[in-house]
């Protein structure tokens, strides 16, 4: 049975796959290809030593999927995948007014409860989403403080370490690592925020190869 078969019949009204982009920003060049598959039709391409990926234009009534037919013949997810972190603190209201001040945060949405509490605030920085929320200690949702710290450190990637790292420290941060040029080429600082959460600032000032920084990583551990 071929790729084609494994897939199914195309089925209508529900979207097509069509190509999209790498990470460079480039879309894949070389042979196109079309597979029928359950919800439309696959149309990919093939590069060189690697699977094509498929993006899903779906109609009114479908939804998004992303797809790669591997050497298997079988079509695999290969959807990117984004990590957004979810922290608590002591106050969110006041918590949501320092990240604004701090790293210019918006607000996108919240939910309260009825007591007055936020079970969750989102919040936009830059690129990322944050969302936050309340201590609920008798659901064991609870702050740094309450547990004695955090192992968690959160990294913004800035084009202006100095002024994000200036404006954080006037919003209440405290300076855990001062701004400094590091060994792996960005300039780099850690704060600790008013709520415990720990956070670094970075800004890329130049590459570094690899063994570059494994050298100097163990002249800096030894």
């Amino acid at each position: 049975m071929n790729a084609a078969s494994r897939l199914g019949r195309p089925a209508r009204g529900r979207g097509a796959l069509e190509p999209f982009a790498d990470r460079s920003g480039a879309e894949s060049p070389l042979s196109p290809i079309a597979l029928p598959t359950s919800r439309g039709r696959l149309r990919g391409v093939r590069s060189a030593g690697r699977a094509p990926c498929y993006r899903f234009r779906p109609s009114s009534r479908a939804t998004t999927a992303r797809t790669s037919l591997r050497g298997d013949g079988r079509v695999h997810y290969c959807r990117p995948m984004a990590i957004t972190p979810h922290i608590v603190v002591r106050d969110a209201e006041r918590a949501v007014a320092f990240y604004r001040e701090a790293f210019a945060a918006e607000e996108l949405s919240r939910i309260p409860t009825p007591d007055a509490r936020l079970m969750s605030v989102q919040l936009r920085i830059g690129d990322g989403l944050l969302h936050l929320a309340d201590e609920f200690p008798e659901l064991g949702v609870l702050a740094p403080p309450s547990i004695g710290g955090t192992p968690v450190v959160l990294a913004l990637d800035v084009p202006d370490a100095e002024a994000v790292f200036t404006r954080a420290v006037a919003a209440g941060a405290t300076v855990r690592q001062p701004l400094q040029e590091v060994f792996w080429g960005d300039l780099h600082g850690q704060l600790d925020d008013p709520f415990g959460h720990r956070w670094n600032v970075s800004q890329h000032l130049r590459d570094v190869p690899h063994d570059e920084i494994v050298a100097a990583a163990a002249r800096a551990f030894s």
